[in-house]
């Protein structure tokens, strides 16, 4: 499902390459452990952001699904 424009360019200015997230919670039998920490690697054209889980996973976070915050 696609994503108006605007919506896209705001969660990119929000999760810029770099960014450092907290996992709350995660709807994926896969998923990392709630409090494992990751970086955003990209934010794909679905709204989904990309990460790279300090436990060697690659899940992406789905906006709305999954629970999580930036790291500051």
């Amino acid at each position: 499902m696609r994503i108006n424009e605007q919506k896209l360019e705001h969660i990119q200015e929000c999760y810029t390459p770099g960014t450092r997230i907290k996992l709350i919670r995660m709807e994926d039998k896969q998923a990392p452990a709630p409090g494992t920490c990751g970086t955003v690697v990209a934010v794909d054209d679905l709204g989904d952001i990309l990460m790279n889980w300090d436990d060697g996973s690659s899940l992406k976070l789905i906006i709305g699904i999954d629970l999580f915050q930036i790291v500051k």
